[in-house]
């Protein structure tokens, strides 16, 4: 099922979304709206506010705070693509040139900073605490997320459990915090915004390890990506973790060398260690494992479509080859 299927549900809502997201993302300052514009616009799966509405949804919110909360998480997410692009000198994502790319480093930067700010603008017109509290400790925990990312770059020595550390900082809180605030929004029970929070922690990590398993195994015309990008940048993976820990002495040298250097001159002998050592098919267990933990979080929530499309979603962050 693709992610355009799942959304039809809540087209109306994404669509409403897409208006705070325009009406917001106008500035005075004519780089701030030509940045910003272009990477709001430049496709994307839209999963993280789609979590929020599904989940507001899930609870019976009526209202229509979820829309803007919507568009603050795709801010937040927005911010740190552009911030991403810069620290890892990408010039290409979804296919497309990243704004780095077309309008230089400083720029990314600073309109990534333009977007956070906004982002919180829009929290504190929401006026509710709670709600601020989550999206500002999802906001730290991201940024530390980033800088660990930093310090595991060119290290053959990172663990699994280091590197899935790094996931649920970087990308699952973002899920964990989408999923809770539409909670949060709809007076859930204390005990289903735990349930639902922790499912948007194992989806987002599902998500991610998937991500990890097709930076080696999927195809340009699907990611938008070239294979091995993650380790031209030297990013330490779990399929480069998994090939290391069971290859043999002369297959783990391989990709240590092949992290430490960074490139792609030894990708090709890198792939072929992860497929003699099944490191793919060891990463698509983890994010199984992952998406499962995601179902059983929410088992307990009274059936409705919008549950329906967030257990639907839990299959599509496995099974997707983009």
């Amino acid at each position: 099922m693709s992610i355009e299927h799942i959304r039809k549900l809540i087209e109306a809502d994404m669509a409403a979304m897409d208006e705070v997201i325009r009406v917001k993302l106008h500035s005075d300052v004519v780089l701030v709206r030509q940045v910003g514009e272009y990477i709001i616009n430049s496709g994307g799966k839209r999963l993280r506010p789609a979590l929020v509405i599904l989940s507001a949804g899930a609870f019976g919110y009526t209202g229509k705070y979820h829309h803007n909360l919507a568009a603050i998480i795709e801010f937040i997410h927005t911010a740190t693509l552009l911030h991403d692009d810069v620290v890892d000198a990408s010039e290409l994502r979804r296919s497309k040139a990243t704004a780095n790319a077309l309008f230089g480093n400083a720029a990314s930067v600073l309109v990534g900073d333009f977007l956070y700010s906004r982002a919180f603008q829009m929290m504190v017109e929401i006026n509710n605490m709670r709600i601020m509290q989550v999206l500002a400790d999802a906001t730290n925990t991201i940024a530390e997320g980033e800088v660990l990312q930093l310090l595991n770059c060119r290290d053959p020595n990172v663990t699994e459990e280091n590197y899935l550390q790094v996931i649920r900082y970087k990308t699952a809180k973002l899920f964990e915090a989408a999923t809770r605030i539409g909670a949060i929004l709809s007076n859930a029970t204390p005990e289903d915004e735990e349930s639902i929070a922790a499912y948007g922690m194992h989806l987002g990590t599902a998500f991610q390890l998937t991500d990890d398993m097709l930076d080696y195994s999927g195809d340009y015309h699907d990611t938008g990506k070239n294979l091995g990008d993650d380790l031209a940048e030297g990013k330490p993976t779990l399929p480069l973790i998994y090939a290391m820990k069971t290859g043999s002495k002369e297959q783990a040298i391989i990709v240590r060398d092949a992290i430490k250097q960074g490139g792609e001159e030894g990708l090709q002998a890198v792939l072929e260690v992860i497929q003699k050592t099944n490191a793919l098919g060891y990463t698509r267990q983890k994010a199984e494992a992952e998406s499962l933990m995601a179902s059983s979080a929410i088992s307990s929530l009274s059936n409705s479509n919008y549950k329906e499309c967030l257990l639907q979603l839990v299959t599509f962050a496995v099974s997707r080859n983009y």
